[in-house]
């Protein structure tokens, strides 16, 4: 029996869980980061125009351990451990009552970093420190500009933020408590392990502020999309079945 925790994303659906919200929200970041000065004005408190260097050293292993891979093995370690459990420990009692926000967070684990990633495909646009004015070799492309036939460079990978999908993909966590309160608590720890890896990237002059914030918005507008459909087929098959 698909048995899942009381509540309805109808119930959550004011501002931060309103799925047309944060679909609007996502333009106007997109909009606000692509014409205005904001990622140049970050960007250069973190990169020393003097020496070329980046606020952060990228070869240092400790710091690549805590901020970048560490986090990236838990997040793989938890989505794993959630499906895991889905297979082959769903008669134990706290998978029943939780299957479904396991299920939104084993999904938003595979959905986000994967439509993040097409994304970064179809965009083209390269990282900060492979831009010119960081010592890089290409010149500046907007979200909305194509290059021409004597522009043609190498594929670039930098638009949205790939690396902190995975974090921010545990947003779906969320759907996960009851409690505000506890929502309020997890919510705290994920973003702060989301832009520990965000911040990261930056430093090191892989990504702007605008790439993180976009990714971090387009993972919960991707989440709020789950949760909606999984609620629609449980309602469709489930709670049909319960009811009869």
């Amino acid at each position: 029996m698909f048995m899942i925790k009381k509540w309805t994303i109808y119930h959550m659906n004011k501002g931060f869980y309103s799925i047309p919200v944060v679909a609007i929200t996502l333009v106007l970041v997109v909009v606000l980061f692509e014409f205005s000065s904001v990622d140049a004005i970050v960007q250069s408190l973190i990169y020393n125009n003097n020496t070329q260097l980046w606020l952060v050293d990228r070869n240092d292993p400790l710091l690549d351990l805590i901020f970048y891979s560490g986090i990236k093995k838990i997040f793989i370690s938890l989505v794993l451990f959630l499906l895991f459990s889905l297979i082959f420990l769903r008669k134990f009692n706290w998978v029943k009552k939780n299957t479904k926000g396991m299920v939104i967070v084993v999904l938003a684990g595979f959905v986000v970093p994967l439509t993040v990633g097409a994304l970064k495909e179809a965009t083209n646009m390269p990282c900060p420190n492979q831009l010119i004015e960081y010592g890089g070799p290409y010149q500046h492309m907007g979200l909305f500009e194509s290059l021409s036939i004597d522009q043609q460079r190498p594929a670039t990978r930098c638009y949205p933020a790939g690396h902190a999908s995975g974090g921010f993909s545990l947003l779906a966590l969320l759907f996960l408590f009851v409690a505000a309160r506890s929502r309020r608590n997890i919510l705290v720890v994920i973003m702060a392990l989301g832009w520990s890896t965000a911040g990261y990237k930056m430093f090191i002059g892989d990504h702007f502020l605008g790439h993180n914030v976009v990714t971090m918005v387009l993972a919960w507008l991707l989440i709020l999309i789950i949760a909606f459909v999984i609620e629609k087929i449980e309602n469709r098959f489930f709670n049909k079945n319960i009811s009869r």
